[in-house]
């Protein structure tokens, strides 16, 4: 959606596809072992792993003042009923690595009432996704991490956990 809308965000937005998540992380540990160097020029990260019903808002594992800084993004979200900002305490396992460096972790919340009907069973199939949430979806991910990209003052980090 950014480059189709010809967007040029300040800061690089990656997108990564992991692997391994329900077999120990290796995907997320390998990402952070070979990232780890550059663990500062990580602004921001995002998991999606919570299917893909109607969006409602955004999780936020970070600092307090976090969710004050994100005050915009959850007004233009508020439009499609998915402004909604709420701390959590676990944004997602696959960027629980990148989060031990004290980046801020960031996902959608989802309507997931149906969500583990079919999680990880021979039914959890692509037929069962509506593309109208998974484009909602989408919208929220692109709109999120284009504020984030674009943000005038970097984000507060934690302190590193070095366990």
């Amino acid at each position: 959606m950014i480059h189709k809308l010809n967007l040029k965000p300040k800061r690089t937005i990656r997108v990564i596809a992991w692997m391994n998540e329900e077999n120990g992380l290796a995907g997320a540990k390998q990402y952070a072992k070979e990232h780890e160097k550059d663990s500062a020029n990580h602004f921001a990260a995002m998991e999606t792993d919570g299917g893909a019903g109607h969006p409602v808002g955004i999780y936020i594992k970070a600092k307090p003042e976090v969710k004050a800084m994100l005050k915009a993004v959850s007004e233009i979200l508020q439009e499609s009923g998915a402004g909604a900002l709420s701390f959590t305490e676990n944004a997602g396992a696959d960027i629980g690595p990148i989060e031990k460096w004290g980046v801020p972790g960031f996902a959608p919340i989802q309507d997931n009432r149906f969500y583990f009907n079919y999680h990880h069973t021979p039914a959890d199939t692509l037929d069962k996704i509506v593309p109208k949430e998974l484009a909602e979806n989408s919208a929220v991910v692109a709109v999120a991490a284009y504020a984030l990209a674009n943000s005038e003052q970097p984000l507060p980090r934690s302190e590193p956990d070095r366990h």
